[in-house]
């Protein structure tokens, strides 16, 4: 599964989780594009590259 990851404006990072009902309509590309707001770089990323471990994620950070 991938969601969409991209920078907030306090130099954190959002992540975008689709819903499975949007994915059957729409690619991951799509959700994006529409929930991305505009002018901000975003990821496509594997959930195995999200951090499973919550404890510091106020300090995560989103790279190009």
């Amino acid at each position: 599964m991938n969601y969409v990851i991209y920078p907030n404006d306090d130099g954190g990072v959002f992540i975008l989780i689709p819903a499975p009902e949007a994915l059957e309509t729409m690619t991951i590309e799509e959700i994006a594009a529409k929930d991305v707001p505009t002018g901000k770089l975003f990821k496509i990323v594997d959930v195995s590259d999200i951090p499973s471990d919550r404890t510091f994620r106020n300090a995560w950070e989103y790279s190009a």
